[in-house]
C-alpha cells in the first residue's frame, strides 16, 4: 500500500508513531539504569523535545506547519536514536532495552518517511 502524500494523512502517521516513541521515552525515563546514565537522561530529553515541539495531532490548524516543525526536530531525533541503539548494549542487553531500541529505530525510519514524502502538486 502506498503511504499517503497528502499533508493531513502524513502528519496523523508522525502522530501514531510518535506513540512508540512516546512509550521508548517513558520506559527509559523510568528504568532504574537511567539515574547513573547521563546519556539515557539527554536522549530522554531529546525524544520529549520532539513530541513537544510537533505537538499533540488535535490541536494541528496546519499541517504544513506541524511538517516542517517536525522536519526541523528530526536531526535531533535521528540523533536521539543514534545514540540509544550505540550504548543500549552498554547499558543493559535485556530484551525490554533492545526492544526499545528497535521500535524507536522502526518509529523513527518512519517518521523520517513521513516527512521527507512529497505533498502532491
Amino acid at each position: 500500500m502506498e503511504p499517503a502524500t497528502d499533508p493531513m494523512s502524513r502528519v496523523r502517521s508522525i502522530d501514531t508513531e510518535i506513540t512508540h516513541v512516546w512509550m521508548v521515552r517513558t520506559f527509559l525515563k523510568h528504568c532504574d539504569e537511567a539515574e547513573d546514565d547521563e546519556d539515557l537522561r539527554d536522549i530522554v530529553r531529546d525524544l520529549y523535545d520532539f513530541i513537544l515541539a510537533v505537538g499533540p495531532l488535535d490541536e494541528v490548524d496546519d499541517a504544513a506547519i506541524y511538517l516542517k516543525m517536525a522536519k526541523k526536530k528530526l536531526g535531533k531525533l535521528r540523533k536521539a536514536t543514534e545514540l540509544y541503539e550505540a550504548i543500549q548494549p552498554e547499558v543493559s542487553g535485556h530484551t525490554n532495552f533492545v526492544m526499545a531500541a528497535r521500535s524507536l529505530r522502526a518509529a523513527v525510519d518512519r517518521i523520517a518517511d513521513a516527512v521527507a514524502k512529497p505533498s502532491p502538486t
